[in-house]
């Protein structure tokens, strides 16, 4: 199995980048997130890669960090997501931003995914949200927050100021993070009047 190729850049395709190691020319597919990020023609590149080996071809997945490639792994454990689904997803969202939203439930960021829809953005969060938190930098107060708006076990107060701080144009997920660090500085007690108006100051920082 190929674990790593470090070698020189051939050239370029749609999905792939040809490797020149030691005069072979490997051909490895990647998103095009990692491909923008690759060097030039002639330049020295290091890719991380997963090997898939079928009956009737061999296909190699190049990968600019493990964490990256770890990720194009997990998707894949989700039914409906494939090779080019999970490439799509991580085009969209490096490593850490796709932690983050599988962590705090954010469905409409890995929809964006090409091939993604609204069922498999939902399978993909429910299924993988217990091992995001792992490879995610985000406060775990926030991810139980988003379990508790999830299931509808949230405080009226925090409900309320997620919803309004929502109403008036921000994502779920900046929302939450602001109420989130809003309840640590007026506690849980806190009236949603007092979580919107913290939430907001952290919003416009």
């Amino acid at each position: 199995m190929i674990g790593k190729l470090k070698g020189v850049v051939d050239s370029y395709g749609e999905d792939f980048v040809i490797l020149d190691v030691h005069g072979v020319g490997y051909v490895v597919h990647c998103s095009s997130r990692t491909l923008q990020n690759l060097p030039t023609t002639g330049e020295a590149a290091v890719l991380s890669i997963e090997t898939h080996v079928r009956e009737d071809m061999i296909r190699l997945f190049g990968f600019r960090s493990d964490s990256e490639r770890e990720w194009f792994r997990l998707l894949q454990s989700v039914q409906g997501v494939g090779s080019k689904v999970a490439l799509g997803i991580l085009s969209v969202l490096d490593p850490g931003a796709l932690a983050t939203a599988i962590a705090t439930g954010d469905k409409a960021s890995v929809a964006r995914g090409p091939g993604v829809g609204p069922k498999l953005a939902q399978r993909i969060v429910s299924e993988l949200k217990d091992k995001a938190p792992a490879f995610a930098a985000v406060d775990p107060a926030l991810i139980r927050l988003t379990g508790a708006v999830e299931d509808k076990s949230a405080p009226a107060p925090v409900s309320d100021a997620i919803s309004a701080l929502v109403n008036l144009g921000y994502p779920q997920v900046q929302a939450s993070a602001a109420v989130a660090a809003a309840m640590k500085q007026a506690g849980e007690e806190a009236e949603a009047k007092t979580l919107i108006r913290l939430g907001l100051r952290e919003l416009a920082r």
